[in-house]
């Protein structure tokens, strides 16, 4: 039998192999209905297809994937569902237009062009489609596909995974484009292989994105979260203790990974790269060697782990706690291990050079400490879920873990936020078992484990005590609180529906 990821996107014509039956696919049933008569509305006659990939919540593993290592996600219910018709060649207009259910967002016009430039410095929602569009034909021709011709397309997208959550509305958006795109063509391709190809796509829009949104919104399994290995990637189903339930908590502080880019989550990517280097060469590669086969704290770790074996340990962040100071290296100091100008070393990539204007010092130490242990952190999760321990061990152990990656996230990695921080307090006096940022962080949402009996009065207390302020500040609207706080058990990956 084909392995999972190795399949192609599955294709039905109904709605309920994806969202189940009961009020979800009810739900789900009106937003189609609302979708294909907005479509209408717009173009005048109905979509080809449909296409659809949910958001993600990270139960554990942050701010690694970008550094070669295994992270432990699952898809939730909320998803980007992208109606989509091909353009015939009579039909005059040969652009694409895309427009959206909810009106806030203007229709975007673009030319039927995969060589487009997208213009980073003019955010428009729409770029994300074409960061699909252009990521489709790279990957064509590369597939030797050089004969698909560019085409016009009308599109209208309904998404309701909240967008800066750090629930990844932007992959779950890159990934319904790409596959309604490929959809309309007429193609399917394996699911690693798009899985790849979505990470790749949202780089267009200037975040250096490890690859771990985009492979559980392609991949996931209903029932199941995901440990997902990289290079190449791979995903092993990870089967949850049944009497927890995670809850997701959105802090209202936006998280504009996009937009903050240069000091917060790609700054990370460079410091990380210039840990690693220097842990390189202190370990002894020379300069140059460092620079060029040093592109991860992966990379290195089997001279930290060497290193660590001198000590009688095995631990990398021994090796960090050795070489890399406390104290945040300025880029002077930097430049006199590896004897090479900044600029020099990050030519090729434009948006670590704004990282490098933008940034006054960097803090080396930290961050790899960070990468290292959370690493492990990911592996023992696995473990404990599939251990021997009754449930109830299972879920105080998995608890610690999380508690543990907070603190790691917060104090080393320094991704957090008041608003974060204030509702994972709320949050583990309230019962949880651990809690803890998920997603780039500064902003976004907390994911907490829950026993199952106790979800209802957990998130009236969270209710209560965290949002009922907000909402008397006129932060949010009181009828909108359920999109803000929701428990999810692990839900399906990417879809083609043709009705």
């Amino acid at each position: 039998m084909a392995v999972h990821e190795e399949l192609p996107v599955p294709i039905f014509t109904s709605l309920e192999p994806v969202y189940g039956s009961g009020p979800q696919l009810k739900e789900a049933e009106l937003r189609f209905n609302r979708l294909k008569s907005k479509f209408v509305e717009c173009f005048g006659h109905t979509p080809d297809i449909y296409a659809r990939s949910p958001g993600r919540v990270n139960l554990i593993g942050e701010h690694i994937d970008y550094e070669g290592y295994s992270v432990l996600p699952m898809a939730i219910r909320q998803d980007t569902i992208v109606a989509i018709r091909k353009c015939e060649l009579n039909e005059a207009d040969k652009g694409l237009k895309i427009a959206n259910v909810n009106d806030k967002y203007t229709v975007c016009y673009y030319p039927a062009d995969p060589d487009q430039e997208i213009d980073l410095k003019n955010h428009r929602w729409g770029h994300y489609f074409i960061c699909g569009y252009k990521g489709f034909y790279e990957y064509a021709k590369s597939k030797g596909k050089d004969a698909v011709k560019p085409v016009g397309l009308e599109v209208v997208v309904d998404g309701i995974v909240p967008t800066g959550s750090g629930l990844s509305s932007s992959a779950a958006f890159v990934c319904s484009s790409t596959i309604g795109i490929m959809a309309a063509l007429g193609m399917n391709f394996p699911k690693k292989d798009l899985a790849q190809l979505t990470c790749d796509c949202e780089r267009h829009i200037g975040t250096q994105s490890g690859g771990m949104d985009q492979a559980i919104s392609v991949m996931a399994q209903s029932g199941f979260a995901t440990l997902i290995d990289f290079n190449p990637i791979r995903g092993t189903e990870v089967q949850l203790p049944a009497s927890g339930t995670f809850v997701i908590a959105h802090s209202l502080a936006e998280s504009q990974k996009a937009v903050t880019a240069a000091t917060n989550y790609n700054n990370r990517v460079v410091e990380c790269r210039l840990a690693s280097i220097i842990l390189g060469i202190k370990l002894g590669m020379k300069p140059e060697e460092a620079i060029t086969k040093a592109k991860t704290l992966s990379d290195v770790e089997g001279l930290c782990v060497s290193f660590a074996n001198t000590r009688g340990s095995s631990d990398p962040v021994l090796a960090v706690k050795e070489f890399l100071k406390e104290e945040p290296y300025s880029a002077e100091d930097v430049e006199r291990i590896t004897n090479q100008k900044l600029e020099a070393v990050f030519a090729n990539s434009p948006t670590s050079l704004d990282v490098l204007r933008a940034a006054k010092h960097f803090k080396l130490h930290q961050r790899a400490a960070h990468v290292y242990s959370e690493a492990k952190r990911v592996y023992a999760f696995k473990d404990t879920v599939s251990s021997k321990l009754s449930d109830e061990e299972m879920l105080k152990k998995l608890g610690g873990l999380m508690n543990d990656s907070h603190y790691s996230c917060s104090v080393l990695y320094e991704c957090s936020c008041p608003e974060l921080e204030e509702l994972v307090k709320i949050s583990r006096d309230n019962g949880a078992l651990g809690a803890r940022l998920t997603g780039a962080g500064w902003g976004g949402c907390a994911v907490a484990l829950v026993k199952e009996s106790s979800v209802p009065q957990f998130i009236l207390n969270l209710k209560e005590q965290f949002y009922k302020s907000r909402i008397d500040r006129g932060v949010i609207k009181k009828d909108d609180v359920d999109l803000y706080i929701f428990a999810s058990k692990p839900s399906s990956g990417s879809a083609i529906i043709r009705f």
